[in-house]
């Protein structure tokens, strides 16, 4: 049943009412520019931060093969942490 009460065009009519009171019919459309904006901006990122993510394994693996923690010993992973350390600076 309240899904029913969310489909209904009375309550798009009472919402649509409320943001014109609330912003003013004057401020309604520059209010959907900023929306609009926002949204193809964050788009715009979370493709950048998905093709930095396919891209930096690729990066990493081409360098040299990432040895396995499990058997290296306490000297070595400080070694590997220095080396990586110096290789980003």
């Amino acid at each position: 049943m309240f899904l029913f009460i969310w489909e209904s065009p009375m309550l798009w009519v009472v919402v649509i009412l409320a943001a014109v009171l609330l912003f003013g019919s004057s401020k309604l459309p520059q209010l959907a520019k900023s929306i609009g904006q926002s949204r193809k901006a964050f788009k715009e990122g979370m493709r950048e931060a998905e093709e930095d993510d396919s891209a930096q394994p690729a990066s990493i693996s081409a360098n040299s093969p990432a040895p396995q923690i499990a058997q290296m010993s306490d000297e070595e992973l400080m070694a590997e942490m220095r080396r990586r350390v110096e290789a980003k600076q």
